[in-house]
C-alpha cells in the first residue's frame, strides 16, 4: 500500500511508476522539455489524481489520458 495518502511521502516504487505514467503522457500529448509550463501542470495533476486514489499504473494512465486538454492549450 502506498503512503502516498497517510502521509505525503512517496515510497520510490511510486515515484518509479509516476515518471513511467508522465512519460507516456507527454510523449502521448507531444510535450517536448521546452514545454515547461505544460509539463509542471500535468505533473502536478499526476500527482493529485495519483493522491486521489488512483494508485495502480493502467487505471492512472487511463484517467489522465481521457484528460486530453493542459493548462495553456
Amino acid at each position: 500500500m502506498s503512503l502516498a495518502r497517510c502521509s505525503g511521502v512517496y515510497c520510490p516504487a511510486d515515484l518509479d511508476m509516476l515518471q513511467r505514467v508522465f512519460d507516456r503522457l507527454c510523449e502521448e500529448r507531444r510535450l517536448a522539455k521546452k514545454d515547461c509550463e505544460q509539463r509542471e501542470y500535468l505533473a502536478a495533476e499526476t500527482f493529485q489524481v495519483f493522491d486521489d486514489a488512483t494508485q495502480e499504473e493502467a487505471g492512472l494512465w487511463r484517467a489522465l489520458s481521457k484528460r486530453r486538454a493542459t493548462k495553456g492549450a
